[in-house]
């Protein structure tokens, strides 16, 4: 009885630890990143002019302020999540888009979806970090009502 209890009790600390050093492999994705358009893909869509992202983490906050240049000229969003899976509600042109934001491990998983022009765009992004944390890789799955796309953008730190 007692070597079982301790064996118990071993597992149980092992499990918690485990759990805390998951936990603390979050990595901190606070930085200014610019597109790399050489290791980016849009598939069939043309890609932006040029894109930069500024990135404020202080977990579970995570703020992000993406401004892009394309044919129709400069846009600028702004996006808040925490990274405990509830629900963000931001305000973007032509309405609002709810989201989540999760850790899988050392990747963050972001679902959203939103109203565009009648149609209901939904897409969920895994963000990694490369090792030395210079290199943010986002691939997205973009579903639409008339089909879905990937999309991967490579990001590097300035």
């Amino acid at each position: 009885m007692k070597k079982s209890l301790v064996l118990l009790a071993v597992s149980a600390t092992t499990f918690i630890l485990l759990g805390a050093r998951a936990q603390a492999a979050a990595p901190n994705l606070s930085g200014e990143w610019k597109l790399n358009f050489a290791k980016s893909n849009y598939g069939k869509f043309p890609a932006p002019l040029s894109m930069t992202r500024k990135i404020a983490h202080n977990d579970p906050k995570l703020i992000l302020s993406t401004t892009q240049k394309g044919a129709q000229g400069e846009v600028t969003s702004n996006l808040a999540y925490t990274t405990d899976g509830k629900e963000s509600v931001n305000k973007l042109a032509g309405g609002e888009a709810k989201g989540t934001a999760q850790w899988i491990g050392d990747k963050l998983m972001i679902e959203s979806s939103r109203e565009f022009q009648g149609a209901t765009l939904k897409q969920k992004d895994i963000w990694a970090l490369s090792a030395d944390g210079k290199t943010l890789t986002i691939d997205s799955h973009v579903s639409l009502p008339n089909g879905e796309f990937d999309v991967k953008q490579v990001f590097d730190k300035q």
